[in-house]
């Protein structure tokens, strides 16, 4: 109830919840209290919510709520938890309030605190320092800080001196060049020269510390006291692995079990700093100081040190700029190690130091990069396959994710035949869908890179063929997976010219979770046409959704199909606009050209009914037969062009019969063109109905919406077009006759 109440007072201050004003007057008093409380775990969590109340609270309550009460809180007279407690705080309030009342009301009680009785205080107290340091400034700091940590760093108790060390270390920025040279470095060379001996504690702190040591003494260093620490740090970096004379020393043979945990520490804590190192003597000198090292801890025994040097693989690789070659057998070797933690750690930046090694290595031409990195390949193919069959799933999907930077390092031919398979392969019989995700993006970018077309035409007919018309439904899901990330990377015409029709062709699939894929698919499907180019492929997409909407029986499907509908119907497709402009002058000059011809015919039918007109006998002025005839025939042509207008233009004369699927989304009124039929399908809210005409007509098409599907355009032209096709051939019989 405790924990929970701590952290539930923090959580009110965090939400503001409640003024500050009404949070000082009802909480900051139950907090102060159960700073006290016996239980030490309950005691640290009030301290830890205090600690971030300090800095949302006003100063004047700050001194007058907490910082008043440290004068007795931090005495002798005071128990253990109390005096631990006026130590952090003190640490916390140094940055709150301005120096001249940091040194008169904090630092006397920082100054007791540091002589306390109790260890655990001056350790606690001397971590507090640094804090304390920042919030007074340099003066003080040189004055006051330096000399109590001189102090506390030739403590009785061991966790007193390394506390007084890391503080040190911390502090080097705070300090001048003399205090470093006259005060700081002494007190370093002599924790160096006590670790071995008299004082193994401090050693594994040493160590993680010695990077940032090195380059904040660097400007005081003379030339031997460089060699001695490079030398010891050399020491540190084989630690528990050191053999002399062929004989392993007797005192490492009686290790314990807690010591060899400690040399595995120091080792790994050396691996950490080899950048700094690299830093600290040179990237020049690399080769000669650091590369032995370099490859002891690529090859330690411990796992924890191999994972670290993977982990720093990248900034070493930075560091050696144009020297990078000198460490490619160390990335294989990294690369095959049997531990997927390693790999994992590697691989996280791997497309940045294969592209450091293929740019910047011995060889940098693009035809002989593959030389400048022996065994690569193999060392890559080889993890995959670790990856693979371990139960780390999470590391095979990056490992995969991470592979597609290989078109930018190795050639298209050793990607086609070592990788691209392989990629197909995890698709196709990995279990794990990240995993099949993250192989199908990236066979998806070796096939954008890949230029021979015969290849290419190759992995896209069995993308087709093993998945997008595979026996098993999870195959037909990873292709619809697949086509999204074809979409994403390659050319809208790409997908147009190879993907489009396949997609389509799921709408028919048996299984509902196929086609409801498809469905959340068709408006990127959609986004890739271009009209007019593309308005053949538009109106499949279109039949496609008429049939959804009309077959669906699945009523989550439908759901989603309704959905999608009207989300393609919001959409605005492309238009190719130079190719539409070439079409419109195609069309004009055709329209221009069929005008032409009808002049010249009509002119012709003309000069040739008045010849005939001559020719007829005279003696019969007064007969009608034929006036009366081209009465008929001009009845007879507009009954005719009264029919087909009421067969095109008024399905309701026509039988009506109900869709099987009532179920409907939108208002869209659309035809399905048949043998011999017109099928006229009214879509709306309600219900589905079909109408059916006996004429062999082309589909016409309306809609109420204003992104129509279907335009209307194309009925009024080929209606137009059909009409004057008839009448031209009536007149055409008449002058025949």
């Amino acid at each position: 109830m405790q924990l929970t109440a701590a952290v539930s007072f923090l959580t009110v201050l965090q939400e503001e919840s409640v003024s500050i004003h009404t949070y000082s007057h009802s909480f900051l008093h139950i907090i102060l209290q159960n700073l006290e409380h016996r239980d030490a775990g309950v005691s640290n969590a009030w301290l830890e919510t205090l600690l971030a109340v300090i800095e949302a609270l006003p100063k004047e309550t700050v001194r007058h709520e907490i910082l008043n009460p440290l004068v007795s809180k931090a005495q002798l007279s005071q128990t253990l938890q109390s005096r631990l407690v006026s130590c952090k705080i003190m640490g916390k309030v140094a940055n709150k309030f301005e120096v001249h009342i940091i040194k008169r009301e904090v630092l006397p009680l920082v100054k007791s605190l540091c002589q306390d009785v109790e260890y655990e205080v001056r350790t606690c107290m001397c971590r507090q320092l640094e804090h304390i340091a920042r919030g007074i400034g340099t003066e003080l700091t040189k004055t006051v800080v330096l000399p109590e940590l001189v102090e506390l760093a030739r403590d009785e108790g061991s966790s007193v001196r390394l506390a007084a060390f890391e503080t040190l270390v911390n502090l080097l920025d705070m300090f001048d060049g003399d205090d470093r040279s006259q005060t700081v470095l002494p007190l370093v060379k002599s924790f160096c020269e006590k670790s071995f001996k008299a004082d193994e504690s401090i050693l594994v702190s040493l160590s993680f510390h010695l990077g940032k040591l090195c380059n904040g003494l660097y400007g005081i260093f003379t030339p031997e006291q460089h060699l001695r620490f490079l030398e010891f740090y050399k020491k540190l970096s084989t630690l528990g692995l050191q053999q002399e004379n062929g004989h392993n020393d007797n005192q490492l043979q009686l290790q314990t079990l807690e010591q060899e945990k400690k040399y595995i520490s120091v080792r790994k804590n050396c691996a950490y700093n080899f950048p700094a190192m690299i830093v600290f003597v040179d990237p020049k000198n690399f080769h000669l100081e650091l590369y032995s090292i370099f490859f002891c801890l690529c090859h330690d025994p411990e796992v924890p040190v191999r994972y670290t040097m993977a982990v720093s693989f990248f900034e070493v690789a930075k560091l050696l700029n144009s020297d990078v070659y000198t460490i490619h057998k160390e990335l294989v070797t990294l690369l095959q190690d049997e531990s997927l933690e390693v790999l994992d750690a590697l691989v996280g930046h791997l497309p940045e130091i294969l592209e450091l090694m293929t740019n910047r290595g011995e060889n940098n031409g693009s035809e002989s990069k593959l030389f400048s990195i022996p065994d690569l390949i193999p060392a890559l193919t080889a993890a995959e396959q670790r990856a693979a069959t371990s139960l780390k799933w999470r590391t095979h999907e990056k490992l995969l994710q991470k592979y597609a930077c290989l078109p930018h390092i190795i050639s298209s031919d050793q990607i086609y035949y070592r990788f691209l398979h392989r990629m197909l392969t995890i698709i196709l019989t990995n279990n794990v869908l990240p995993v099949q995700k993250a192989a199908a993006r990236t066979l998806c970018v070796y096939l954008r890179y890949n230029r021979k077309q015969e290849q290419r035409h190759e992995v896209i007919q069995k993308l087709i063929e093993q998945l997008g018309q595979g026996k098993s439904y999870w195959n037909r899901l990873r292709f619809l997976d697949t086509c999204e990330f074809i979409i994403e990377l390659f050319s809208k015409s790409f997908f147009c010219k190879y993907f489009f029709l396949p997609v389509l062709e799921l709408t028919h699939d048996p299984v509902a979770n196929v086609r409801m894929k498809l469905c959340y698919l068709l408006p990127k499907v959609k986004s890739t046409l271009k009209i007019p180019t593309d308005k053949h492929l538009l109106q499949q997409l279109e039949l496609c959704i008429r049939q959804l909407l009309c077959q669906e029986k699945d009523k989550d499907v439908l759901t989603i199909v309704k959905r999608t509908v009207l989300e393609l119907d919001r959409m605005e497709v492309s238009v190719d606009a130079e190719q539409l402009e070439k079409e419109k002058q195609e069309n004009e000059g055709r329209s221009t050209n069929i005008n032409d011809k009808i002049f010249e015919k009509k002119r012709r039918d003309s000069k040739a009914s008045s010849v005939m007109a001559k020719s007829i006998n005279l003696s019969v002025p007064g007969s009608s037969f034929g006036t009366s005839a081209r009465k008929e025939e001009k009845k007879s042509k507009l009954v005719r062009s009264q029919s087909f207008s009421t067969q095109a233009l008024h399905p309701k004369y026509s039988n009506i019969e109900k869709c099987p699927n009532k179920n409907s989304a939108t208002g869209y009124t659309t035809s399905i063109s048949g043998m011999g039929k017109s099928c006229m399908l009214s879509f709306s809210d309600d219900s589905f109905r079909t109408h059916c005409t006996g004429g062999g007509g082309n589909a016409a098409f309306s809609s109420s919406s204003s992104h129509n599907l279907f335009s209307s355009a194309d009925q009024k032209n080929n209606g137009h077009k059909e009409g004057q096709s008839r009448r031209m051939s009536m007149k055409n019989r008449k002058s025949n006759s």
